[in-house]
């Protein structure tokens, strides 16, 4: 099956194509937009305490807020993408930075629980139509000997927007307010707004085909049952009933759209058969594997510098700056690497360099030894994790035609998500199992209650030893030692997982950096491209 190369537009107003300055100004302005979504993402983690205490909140509630946004952000990616492609790239994007602002004015005013979490709704709802847009403005826009370039900038915003997100987060809850957190989306979303219609051109699908709605609505059905298990699973336990039953909802509704789209064929939603493609497979498990182990290790990371360390959360984003640094250095860098030896060299190089951070960490990391024991292999990561992304995410754009590039984009956008809870949820169990496993054996002599607490968690075990007299520096020792276990079968685990991504790109990874040939024309379909600046 032959598959279509993204190409640069026809023309773009008067003066036909975007000149070099225009499409600086356009790449500005979605990453800006990137930025809003990405930072939304994460930035609420810092302030968990404070909205439970100001809302009278159980941890289950705050947790909803947070993961609410994200759950609807992946549920809608396909569907609006494609919408995009149909309506228009330009005012979809311009109706999600509308969406997402007003979002989250009404959650930084919230009075309650409940109204927040209906902003975090309609935030998510509005990111699905931004995000996807973005990198299809890039792929729609630019031309092909630039494109490369560009979306190297979308990934580096897309990997390490999200510490920086989180580092201004915590300032701002440091010098003001919890609340203040909005007041960041709010201004990139203005900033952002003011961009696009001044400068972002449109573009959208003419299509003789009907809109997929069936293939729509089963894969919201689809992404909605799996990530609400990667997200609910470790607080509800594995087995629960709600668990399972989303877990079956999730996996007969993904197996449903599947074979819907085999049966659209041309008039898909997405093109399944295009997983037949190298470059399609291979960057999207690469995304999948290296969001994962990315976000999984943001869960390891935090607890050890605020639990064991004792640092404060604007200290622990400070200290993993050095790491999204390097992954927003390397992601600009990978299309220069890529053009000389190939996407595939590329991509693995990255993967055995991140492969290679997270041993280093394993191997290196002690209580005593702090924070410079594992800065070497963040700084690893990071490079790795960089070279890596821009290849994959750009094998993925250029495996499906221009016309589809809203759901290129989108599908991106959702392996990226779905990355992110699977390396939160599997990276984060193997850690508390290595820690309960491993301290039972330090307790010894600790009144039972207490060692009960502690062997819950390290955040736990630091609380309850204040109240245990002369056992106190025995649970706090006990408890970072543990945690230092888990935290090494985490990182093996992600070592081995790096490993065989690594032997499956270096084997089936894209062929090179060239365009694949042009698809035969459908007459049914074509691009529009419209001036609407």
């Amino acid at each position: 099956m032959s598959t279509n190369q993204p190409a640069a537009p026809e023309a773009h107003g008067e003066g036909g194509a975007p000149d070099a300055r225009q499409l600086r100004t356009i790449l500005t302005a979605v990453s800006i937009a990137l930025m809003a979504v990405i930072a939304s993402v994460s930035g609420l983690n810092v302030a968990q305490t404070h909205m439970a205490v100001e809302f009278g909140a159980s941890q289950n509630t705050v947790l909803w807020i947070i993961n609410i946004y994200t759950l609807a952000l992946a549920a809608l990616l396909l569907p609006l993408g494609a919408i995009g492609d149909r309506l228009g790239r330009k005012p979809m994007l311009v109706a999600g930075l509308g969406i997402f602002g007003v979002a989250n004015v009404v959650a930084g005013l919230a009075p309650t629980a409940e109204v927040m979490i209906a902003a975090r709704v309609a935030g998510g709802i509005g990111a699905a139509m931004i995000m996807p847009i973005t990198l299809a403005v890039i792929t729609s826009t630019f031309p092909e000997e630039q494109r490369g370039k560009a979306i190297g900038v979308w990934t580096a915003v897309a990997g390490g927007g999200g510490i920086l997100g989180m580092f201004l987060s915590a300032l701002l809850v440091d010098v003001a307010d919890w609340r203040w957190l909005f007041v960041l989306p709010v201004a990139l979303v203005l900033v952002a707004l003011g961009m696009t219609l001044k400068s972002v051109p449109n573009s959208r699908e003419r299509s003789a085909h009907s809109f997929d709605t069936v293939g729509a609505l089963v894969s919201t059905v689809a992404v909605i049952g799996l990530i609400f298990v990667l997200q609910e699973g470790p607080e509800r336990g594995w087995t629960a009933p709600a668990t399972l039953i989303s877990l079956a909802v999730g996996l007969i509704a993904g197996i449903g759209f599947v074979v819907w789209e085999l049966h659209r064929r041309d008039a898909s939603l997405l093109d399944v058969r295009l997983f037949r493609e190298r470059g399609l497979a291979g960057g999207s498990v690469t995304l999948l594997v290296v969001f994962g182990v990315q976000a999984g290790i943001a869960v390891v990371l935090f607890p050890f510098f605020q639990a064991v360390l004792g640092w404060s959360g604007l200290l622990s984003t400070v200290a993993m700056m050095p790491m999204a640094v390097m992954m927003m250095l390397a992601s600009g860098l990978a299309p220069k690497m890529a053009a000389r030896v190939g996407s595939r060299s590329t991509m693995a190089t990255g993967i055995a360099l991140a492969g290679a951070g997270l041993a280093l960490m394993a191997l290196f990391v002690t209580v005593k030894g702090g924070y410079l024991t594992i800065l070497p292999g963040m700084l690893a990561m990071g490079i790795g994790m960089g070279l890596s992304m821009t290849p994959s995410t750009e094998a993925i754009t250029s495996s499906l035609p221009r016309e589809k590039q809203g759901v290129a984009s989108a599908l991106n956008d959702v392996t990226r998500e779905f990355g992110t809870a699977l390396g939160v949820a599997l990276l984060g169990a193997l850690l508390s199992a290595g820690y309960r496993s491993a301290i039972d054996d330090r307790l010894h002599g600790v009144p039972q209650g207490a060692a009960d607490t502690a062997h819950e968690g390290i955040a736990n075990a630091v609380e309850v030893s204040g109240s245990t007299g002369a056992h106190a520096q025995q649970i706090v020792d006990a408890a970072q030692q543990s945690f230092v276990d888990g935290w090494q079968q985490a990182m093996w685990a992600g070592v081995a997982v790096m490993g065989a991504l690594f032997v499956y790109v270096a084997l089936r990874g894209p062929r090179s950096t060239e365009s694949p040939a042009p698809a035969p024309v459908d007459e049914t379909e074509a691009v529009e491209t419209v001036d609407a600046r």
